[in-house]
């Protein structure tokens, strides 16, 4: 063997990229093998630093995507549990506006967590908000659009509407959106609505983006909510007002329309025929 290959057959093997992102992610793991330094030096102290600068850049992308959430726990329990979730669920996309979409569902997992059990609600309102900024464009449709479906009520009950992608919908058993809203006020301000909430009334939130690109939680409605989703997922008019009976169709359609959320109407031809 010439010297060439023996410092080659020396020469410890370099690390796999998933063993260098577990040891990146995890401070409990070893340095991974294979790591050096240009100038010979340990290369741990230096790949420490590196590791804190990755974990830390994760947790503040989380804290940005997620402050009612943080503002409920404390700045040190959302670190350390974000933290936690970085080495859990790394990120999968280079864009960092994708990064946390796991987090409300690891959130409703997380035991120290179980105290406060609307705070995984209130993430998936945070990330519904996050969606809406980066969902793409769309062009509502006016009133008009359904104003000759409304004497032909035959073919309104077949109508298919499109909503806008930046619409969601958020349900939960606890007040997400007052809860929500009162951490966008000041100290006081806030104080006094927390202290008023029952934390056991239901609320549902419609998330969508406004015309000068901002993200706008309304309060939905409880009995509306399932309704509004129906219709959403495609339902036509009647089938989801039969399956809901309980909502307002007019209220659902005025809101929808008032926001500039309906984007698409897509009626039957002619009445669907019904058998004697």
């Amino acid at each position: 063997m010439n010297a060439h290959g023996a410092a080659t057959a020396m020469r410890p093997a370099s690390p796999t990229p998933q063993t260098f992102a577990a040891a990146l992610l995890d401070a409990a793991l070893p340095v991974p093998p294979g790591l050096s330094a240009w100038n010979g030096s340990d290369p741990e102290p230096r790949f420490a630093v590196y590791r804190n600068n990755v974990v830390h850049s994760l947790v503040t992308v989380l804290a940005d995507t997620f402050p009612v959430v943080r503002q409920l726990v404390g700045d040190d329990f959302f670190g350390a549990m974000a933290r936690l979730h970085v080495v859990d669920h790394p990120p999968a996309s280079p864009l960092m506006h994708r990064y946390g979409v796991g987090l409300p569902a690891w959130i409703a997992a997380f035991e120290p967590a179980t105290a406060l059990p609307y705070l995984s609600d209130i993430a998936r309102l945070e990330w519904a908000r996050l969606c809406a900024f980066h969902a793409a464009d769309a062009e509502p449709v006016g009133l008009q659009a359904l104003m000759g479906l409304m004497q032909a009520p035959e073919r309104l009950a077949g109508t298919v509407l499109s909503l806008h992608p930046a619409l969601s919908i958020v349900r939960s058993p606890h007040p997400i959106v007052s809860l929500w809203r009162a951490h966008q006020q000041d100290d006081a301000a806030r104080d006094r609505q927390l202290s008023a909430l029952c934390m056991d009334a239901a609320e549902s939130a419609l998330v969508f983006r406004d015309p000068s690109d901002d993200a706008v939680v309304l309060e939905l409605p409880d009995a509306d909510a399932p309704l509004t989703a129906a219709i959403a997922a495609g339902a036509a008019l009647a089938a989801a007002q039969q399956a809901h009976p309980q909502a307002d169709l007019v209220r659902v359609l005025t809101l929808l329309l008032r926001h500039g959320l309906v984007t698409g109407v897509h009626a039957p031809s002619s009445a669907p025929e019904t058998s004697a």
